[in-house]
């Protein structure tokens, strides 16, 4: 294990880290909340700490393995999420503790959009920028643009890229080099993240609002600048801006290359995973609709169709954001809405859960189990469009599935261990795990209530969502730590 160069890296990037400190500072100078210093105090910390890693190690140079790679990769979300509680321990306003401090860290960067924080628009206007911005960094992954912008690292980038890029196949590249590749996706990022905030603003936002929001859209994380998120704004138009770049978000970003470099939209077209997704998008909002009109829960089916989109469409695609208390649904549209999140966007795409991709793999198979029952000397194969998947392939995402499931049981089990009830401890896993945010009972609002041995779960299941599964649990496996 080539530690040496894993901390020179480290060190790097936490230097690099401490300038995302700096933005929320000028923040601070223009709207004179007061809450500039410990955002100052936080980037010198930051630098102090990642050159004094960084400078004795800074001559070290080896080629990193795949198994160096992902050892990286956890250390990067668990290190940075960490420097990242920082002002939060140091602000005045909100007064937090370390727990809370690394929760809100940690699902900020992770995206996940759970809160321990009550009285959001009240807080500093530095703060609420900083939050948006944690979700806006982690959503696409700090480490691709490090590869694409630091190639003074000198390490294998395809062994980086490869533990960090979401879904089952994870060889694929858009372009020849890893650091084009990363470009590339910050590119379609940075466009999305403006022309987001600009429709957001026509529509009505301020224009902090407006940049605030677009963050944590693009990135389908779901903190707002408001306690009552999207239903502050009380606004259609608003919420059907949303809707489509949720939708654009939750999309394998790959198609959104293919789109631009060949000026087509037949990719997306011809993409079996795009359709699975908008299949899966459209059943679910005419399901709530249905629902909300049977029940008589909105005056007008107008209203009854703005809010089954939206938070059919947030919950699914992992986001969080609300306009209203989907919690207090009537039927199962809660529990549907809560399962909706386990699969969640698409492989390649900033939102979370187990992906469509996998899903509907794991539909194929099942349905390839069921023909092999009824015709067991049949040969069959299961093919996602014309192409034939390679068994490894269909195996891996079984593994992933099982490995999920495992995992969730666990995290579950010890939160009712903790004392909560069950759903609150279901749904509370669901969350997390999917990068959720809201979930039900106790913490349908904010999980400021619950516990510390609860909360420090949550961050776990976080982790294990964000690096989908395998790349945290790998390092569990003795043969991993051996040579």
């Amino acid at each position: 294990m080539q530690f040496r160069t894993i901390i020179r890296i480290l060190g790097l990037l936490v230097a690099m880290f401490s300038t995302t400190m700096i933005p929320p500072v000028i923040v601070s100078l223009i709207y004179q909340d007061g809450s500039g210093l410990p955002f100052l105090l936080a980037f010198f910390l930051c630098l102090v700490t990642g050159v004094a890693f960084w400078y004795p190690n800074r001559t070290y140079r080896r080629d990193l393995r795949a198994k160096e790679g992902f050892l990286i990769v956890v250390l990067f979300w668990t290190v940075l999420a960490s420097f990242g509680a920082l002002p939060f321990l140091l602000l005045e306003q909100p007064q937090m503790s370390v727990t809370d401090a690394f929760f809100e860290s940690f699902s900020g960067l992770t995206t996940t959009g759970a809160t321990v924080i009550q009285g959001i628009e009240y807080l500093p206007k530095a703060v609420q920028f900083y939050r948006q911005q944690l979700q806006w960094l982690g959503g696409m992954g700090i480490i691709v643009l490090a590869v694409a912008i630091l190639p003074i690292l000198g390490v294998g980038g395809m062994q980086l890229y490869r533990a960090e890029t979401p879904g089952p196949v994870k060889d694929s590249k858009m372009t020849p080099r890893i650091a084009d590749t990363a470009k590339h996706l910050w590119y379609i990022y940075l466009s999305l993240t403006t022309a987001c905030m600009l429709a957001y603003w026509m529509a009505g936002m301020n224009a902090f609002d407006a940049i605030c929001h677009a963050f944590s859209t693009i990135a389908i994380g779901g903190f707002s600048t408001y306690d009552a998120s999207m239903g502050h704004f009380d606004s259609p138009l608003i919420n059907a801006i949303c809707v489509v770049f949720l939708w654009i978000a939750a999309l394998n970003f790959a198609l959104h290359y293919g789109a631009a470099s060949g000026r087509t939209v037949k990719g997306y077209l011809k993409d079996p995973e795009f359709k699975a997704f908008f299949v899966i998008q459209i059943s679910l909002v005419l399901i709530c609709f249905l629902v909300l009109v049977y029940f008589r829960v909105y005056d007008t089916a107008e209203s009854a169709l703005d809010q089954a989109l939206f938070q059919s469409v947030s919950i699914s695609t992992t986001a969080g954001f609300a306009t209203a208390s989907f919690a207090q649904w009537p039927a199962f549209l809660p529990i549907i809405l809560i399962f909706s999140s386990f699969i969640g966007g698409c492989a390649g795409s900033t939102g979370g859960g187990l992906k469509v991709i996998r899903v509907f793999l794991l539909y194929l198979q099942g349905k390839r189990e069921v023909d092999r029952l009824i015709h067991p000397k049949a040969v069959y194969a299961v093919k996602l469009g014309d192409r034939a998947m390679p068994e490894r392939v269909v195996e891996a995402v079984w593994g992933f599935f099982s490995a999920y499931a495992m995992i969730f049981v666990v995290i579950m089990v010890g939160l009712i261990a903790t004392g909560m009830d069950n759903i609150t401890a279901f749904s509370a896993t669901a969350a997390t795990l999917n990068n959720l945010g809201p979930g039900l009972g106790s913490v349908s609002g904010t999980f400021a209530e619950i516990s510390d041995a609860s909360k420090w779960l949550c961050i776990t299941a976080m982790l294990f969502g964000r690096l989908e599964i395998f790349s945290l649990l790998v390092l569990f496996s003795p043969t991993f730590w051996r040579s």
